[in-house]
């Protein structure tokens, strides 16, 4: 199948008691048996439930992955790949990281004697400076959250290769629309399914797709045995935003460019981060690695002041001031405040998230109407 069937169809099938063309939500904890240990496939919905089967089946289609799982949160998704280490192991992470990523690395799992080390991917040979025999994992998001690095996948897993390292991709911010990790050689890929999966905003959820089956199973069991996993019901909203995935991720990238162009024109703007424009310094790799360009933006004032940030910030009115990103929906958020706020300042200004950054989560509305709103903002 092609992505835009794959969408809709992909590890699919109609309800076999009623033919029903959509999966039913199975609100049920636990399965009848026929005798003991002799059941239909489901015992019990914290180790399996029919409509999240259904969702973690679409997940590994549309990542091209072996299985699927679906999770509470993106974070308990990112939870469980940190327990398949071990104590003494070492993570290499992108340094640009989405703040509740960074917060548990550091706040959380470095008490468990896991070590992080953080090193910018722009030039992937800093990775191999910093891996140790005790390296077992190397996490990636690309494009980062909220400055919009990319990170060439290939050359991160060429790295890994041989060296019994897992290679984890966040790929949140281009979905499998724009970018899939597992045909550039990824072990693990990540989603915050809160975001462009479900796209509408009303739900929160996370993803894991496994490259193998044999990754897919300890994973799986460890979901299971902490017990991270998403409800039927958000499940079914997740499995219905996928359906349209492939054309709400085309608008969100037209009206992405759109926005990102105005922005770059703009008197009080300085620097607009956006992989589809040409002044980005990896446009070349975005090009290569990415169908796509997505519909987040990055933005500074030429005044470099947080509070013309915050004043802009206030004014919009199509735009809607919010955490979060990837919904219908445009949003505006200001990283240093709002997301990024659990990453201390003085690391925060060493990664150049600056007081006077904006970030937009660019909808699918019309894009005049979204220039317009920018332009008010500005004056």
């Amino acid at each position: 199948m092609n992505f835009n069937t794959k969408v809709i169809h992909g590890g699919q099938h109609h309800e076999s008691a009623t033919g029903s063309v959509n999966v039913p939500v199975f609100l049920t904890s636990t399965f009848a048996q026929k005798s003991p240990g002799v059941h239909s496939g489901y015992e019990y919905s914290r180790a399996a439930n029919p409509t999240r089967q259904a969702l973690e089946d679409s997940l590994a289609s549309i990542e091209n992955g072996a299985r699927g799982l679906a999770f509470g949160s993106g974070l308990a998704a990112i939870d469980c790949v940190l327990k398949l280490l071990n104590p003494g192991d070492e993570v290499v992470a992108v340094d640009d990281l989405y703040g509740g990523t960074y917060r548990m690395f550091t706040r959380l799992f470095e008490k468990y004697q896991l070590k992080f080390t953080f090193v910018n991917f722009d030039d992937v040979s800093k990775i191999a400076d910093v891996i140790t025999d005790k390296t077992k994992l190397i996490w990636v998001e690309t494009p980062t959250n909220p400055l919009m690095k990319l990170v060439d996948i290939k050359a991160v897993v060429e790295i890994a290769k041989g060296k019994d390292i897992l290679v984890a991709v966040d790929n949140t911010f281009a979905t499998p629309y724009i970018q899939r990790p597992i045909d550039l050689g990824a072990d693990i890929v990540m989603h915050s399914a809160t975001k462009y999966l479900g796209g509408h905003s009303d739900v929160i959820a996370g993803a894991l797709i496994a490259k193998d089956a044999e990754m897919g199973e300890k994973l799986h069991f460890i979901q299971f045995a902490s017990g991270g996993i998403l409800g039927p019901h958000d499940s079914y909203l997740v499995l219905r935003g996928i359906k349209t995935l492939a054309l709400r991720m085309q608008r969100h990238s037209d009206n992405g460019l759109a926005v990102a162009k105005y922005l770059e024109n703009h008197p009080a703007v300085d620097k607009v981060i956006y992989p589809g424009l040409e002044s980005h310094p990896q446009y070349e790799l975005a090009k290569s690695q990415m169908k796509e360009s997505g519909g987040m933006v990055s933005f500074t004032f030429k005044s470099g002041k947080k509070e013309d940030a915050i004043k802009f910030l206030e004014r919009v009115r199509v735009f809607t001031l919010a955490e979060s990103l990837g919904g219908v929906e445009s949003l505006a958020n200001h990283p240093a405040l709002m997301t990024h706020a659990s990453i201390p300042a003085d690391k925060r200004e060493e990664l150049g998230i600056t007081d006077d950054l904006v970030r937009l989560s660019v909808g699918i509305e019309d894009a005049e109407d979204l220039i317009t709103d920018l332009e008010k903002a500005f004056s």
